[in-house]
C-alpha cells in the first residue's frame, strides 16, 4: 500500500492538495495532507511559537501515525517551502520512508534556511536584514492575489482557484523562513524524484545541462536512484493539473521518471562541448585576463565582437566558457570576416550574480577596446542564452561606440522562478531607450515556451520604438542549435547573422 505524505508551500495548507489527493485514493492509495501549524486553520498557534521545527515535527506526527504492521510504502512530497519540513522528517525517520518527491523546490542542504529558497531576491534581501536584526517572532504577509508570481509562476491555474488560494492564504510565521534545517545525513539514503514544471522556468534539459558543466555538487542526481518528471504548468500543478499531477506522483512511487545521464569521460559529449559545425581558421588565442581575443592577420586595428556566454554556469564548469567550441568558433568565424573576435569568462554562477556578470562584461569590453589590434570605436557585443539578460545596460544606454548588438536563442526576460520581476535585468523593457542600435537576434523556432515567451515579448516591445531589429529564423532550430541541429538547419542562418554583423561594424 501506498502511503502519500505531502506538505504545501508557503502561506497554504492542507487544502491546496484536495483534487490531487482525491485522484490518489481513487487510485488505492492513502493520503494524509498535513496540516501545519500556525498556517493551517486545523492548527492556530503564536508566531512566536512556531519555526521549522514546528513544522518538522507535524512531518514526523504524519509518519509516525502510519500503521506500519502491512508494510506501506510511505511517500513523501514536499512543495516549495514544504520541501524542508519533509527533509527535515525524513532525516529522523529515514528507515520508514520509501521516497521523497520534491515538487517544484530548491535542494535544500544542512544548516541552511528557508530564506535563502525565497524566490524574490529583492524580498529574500528585505528577510534577511530582519534575521539579522533579530526579528524572528513576526510574520511574512501572503501575497494579494496579484502577488503571487513573486512566489512562482501561476500559468494554468485558472481564476476561481487563485482567488480560493488568495482567500485561504495564511500569514507565515517569520522563524519558518529563518531557523537553519538540520540534517544528520541519513536523509541522502532515501530515494528522491524531482517533478519540474516548465511554466516555472524548470525543466530536465536544464538540469541535464548543469549536470554536463561537470559541478560536483549535482553529481548525486545522477545515481540510479533518482529520477525526474515534468509537467507543462507552472509553480501550483495541484491547482493547475491536479490529474497530471496524481499520475506522476503514482509513477514516482514505482521509480519510474527520467534519469539524468552523468557527466564524464564515458559519456556522450554534452551540447556544450561539441564540435562548432562550420569549419574555421585555427587561429591561436591571445589570453587577456578574462577575455581571449582570435585577432585576423593584416594590418589594424580592426573592429571587434565580444561573445558573451549564458548560464547561469557553475563555477567550477572546466573548460570555462570562453574555451568552448561554440564561442571559440563564432569568434574565429568573426576573425575569417577580418574582425577581431573575443571570448569572455563572467562570473554568472548563480541567477542573483547578473550584477556581478553585467560587471565582468563591461570590464572585459573595456579591455578589448584598449588592445591596439583593435577600434575601439567599432565595437558589437553578441549574447547567448541567459546571457541574453546581460543585453539591458547595453540597450539602456548605448555608447556611441558600440555599433550592434545580436543574441542567439537568448532570454530576454527573466524566468518567472529566478525572483527578478523588480530586477533591471530585462531587456523587454529596457529596448525603448536603444534609439536606433540594430539588434541581430537569431530566434531558434523549437525554443522552450517559457524561453520564447520572452523574446516575443522583446520583439512586441521592440515594433513599438526606434530599435533596428533584425529576425534571422532557425525555424527547426532548439536552443544552443549549433551542436545539437543538422548543419544544414543552421549555417545559413549563422552566416546571415555574421554578415548584418560585420556590415554594421565595418559600414
Amino acid at each position: 500500500m501506498q502511503v502519500f505524505i505531502m506538505v504545501a508551500g508557503a502561506f497554504t495548507g492542507a487544502h491546496v492538495w484536495q483534487e490531487t489527493a482525491a485522484r490518489l485514493v481513487a487510485s488505492g492509495s492513502t493520503v494524509h495532507a498535513v496540516p501545519l501549524t500556525g498556517l493551517d486553520p486545523a492548527r492556530p498557534a503564536p508566531p512566536a511559537q512556531v519555526g521549522l521545527e514546528t513544522h518538522i515535527e507535524d512531518v514526523i506526527a504524519a509518519i509516525d501515525a502510519v500503521d506500519m504492521t502491512s508494510g506501506p510504502e510511505i511517500v513523501l512530497v514536499g512543495h516549495d517551502y514544504g520541501i524542508h519540513p519533509v527533509l527535515g522528517a525524513a532525516d529522523r525517520r529515514a528507515e520508514r520512508i520509501t521516497r521523497i518527491v520534491y515538487l517544484d523546490c530548491g535542494m535544500p542542504q544542512n544548516g541552511v534556511p528557508a530564506l535563502a529558497a525565497v524566490p524574490d531576491q529583492v524580498l529574500r534581501a528585505q528577510l534577511a536584514e530582519r534575521a539579522e536584526a533579530g526579528e524572528r517572532e513576526g510574520v511574512l504577509a501572503p501575497p494579494a492575489q496579484g502577488e503571487w508570481g513573486r512566489w512562482g509562476s501561476t500559468a494554468g491555474v485558472g481564476e476561481a482557484a487563485l482567488e480560493r488560494l488568495t482567500a485561504l492564504a495564511a500569514p507565515q510565521p517569520l522563524n519558518t523562513l529563518f531557523q537553519p534545517l538540520r540534517l544528520s545525513g541519513a536523509v541522502a539514503a532515501v530515494p528522491v524524484t524531482g517533478v519540474l514544471c516548465a511554466g516555472n522556468g524548470a525543466r530536465i534539459e536544464l538540469v541535464q545541462r548543469l549536470v554536463d558543466f561537470g559541478d560536483p555538487a549535482l553529481a548525486a542526481l545522477t545515481e540510479p536512484q533518482v529520477t525526474f518528471f515534468e509537467l507543462p504548468t507552472g509553480h501550483w500543478p495541484m491547482l493547475s493539473c491536479p490529474d497530471a499531477l496524481a499520475g506522476v506522483l503514482l509513477g514516482a512511487a514505482a521509480g519510474e521518471g527520467h534519469r539524468l545521464r552523468p557527466a564524464g569521460d564515458d559519456a556522450p559529449a554534452p551540447a556544450h562541448l561539441r564540435p562548432f559545425p562550420l569549419e574555421v581558421p585555427e587561429l591561436p588565442r591571445d589570453r587577456q585576463g578574462h577575455v581571449d581575443l582570435y585577432v585576423p592577420d593584416g594590418e589594424g586595428p580592426r573592429p571587434a565582437v565580444v561573445f558573451v556566454h549564458g548560464g547561469p554556469v557553475p563555477e567550477g564548469a572546466r573548460p570555462s566558457p570562453r574555451e568552448w567550441p561554440t564561442l571559440v568558433g563564432y569568434a574565429r568565424m568573426a576573425a575569417a570576416e577580418g574582425i577581431v573576435g573575443a571570448t569572455v569568462d563572467h562570473r554568472l554562477h548563480g541567477i542573483a550574480d547578473y550584477d556581478r556578470a553585467a560587471a565582468d562584461v563591461a570590464a572585459a569590453v573595456e579591455l578589448v577596446r584598449a588592445d591596439p589590434r583593435v577600434d575601439g570605436d567599432r565595437i558589437a557585443l553578441w549574447f547567448f542564452s541567459g546571457g541574453g539578460l546581460l543585453t539591458t545596460d547595453w540597450l539602456a544606454k548605448p555608447p556611441a561606440w558600440l555599433r550592434c548588438l545580436a543574441a542567439s536563442y537568448p532570454m530576454l526576460a527573466p524566468l518567472p522562478a529566478w525572483g527578478m520581476s523588480g530586477s533591471r535585468f530585462h531587456p523587454a523593457r529596457a529596448v525603448g531607450q536603444a534609439g536606433s542600435l540594430p539588434f541581430v537576434l537569431l530566434r531558434a523556432g523549437r525554443e522552450a515556451p517559457e524561453i520564447a515567451a520572452t523574446v516575443e515579448a522583446f520583439v512586441t516591445a521592440a515594433k513599438g520604438c526606434a530599435v533596428r531589429l533584425e529576425l534571422v529564423d532557425v525555424p527547426n532550430g532548439h536552443h544552443g542549435f549549433e551542436t545539437i541541429d543538422p548543419p544544414e538547419e543552421t549555417l545559413p542562418a549563422l552566416r546571415e547573422a555574421m554578415r548584418s554583423v560585420v556590415a554594421h561594424l565595418t559600414g
